[in-house]
């Protein structure tokens, strides 16, 4: 498949991140989200997408990271994940969208293992692009999870 090893790149704080395109169904401004009563922290609520209600979590606070204020730059990225009971839609608000791009070598390195405690399920692996470290997101395991767990409430 041509679109294998394409990724779209995703800044979350300072950080950079990868999604692999073929994950990706879309990617929207920010937009008004409908508020759940008693949803998780990260499990912003849910937007309409051509009539489908899509849940949007929010990728800073998934990864651990401190909330931030929505910019002009803040996007939701529309994604198709696997999770347990199935494909599921979801949407990610990232604090920007760089653009869809091939990393600098088809291999990616594994998460480093210096800490068997450490939470690296969510990583893929990591690459490059231009020299500079990407974290490449096992979305499913990401966030299939928690689809998973949206469903069942």
């Amino acid at each position: 498949m041509a679109d294998h090893n394409q990724y779209v790149t995703l800044g979350v704080a300072e950080e950079l991140f990868a999604a692999p395109v073929t994950k990706v169904q879309e990617i929207l401004d920010m937009r008004a989200i409908a508020r759940l009563p008693r949803a998780p922290d990260n499990f912003l609520g849910i937007i309409d997408v051509r009539g489908q209600g899509v849940p949007v979590l929010d990728l800073r606070l998934t990864l651990g990271m401190e909330p931030a204020q929505d910019t002009e730059t803040t996007r939701i990225v529309v994604l198709s994940v696997n999770s347990i009971s199935g494909p599921v839609t979801l949407g990610l608000r990232a604090d920007r969208v760089f653009e869809v791009t091939v990393l600098d070598s088809d291999v990616l390195d594994p998460p480093p293992a210096f800490n068997a405690r450490w939470q690296d399920h969510c990583i893929e692996g990591i690459g490059r692009r231009n020299g500079v470290f990407v974290t490449v997101l096992d979305l499913d395991k990401l966030l299939g999870e928690g689809a998973d767990v949206l469903s069942a409430a």
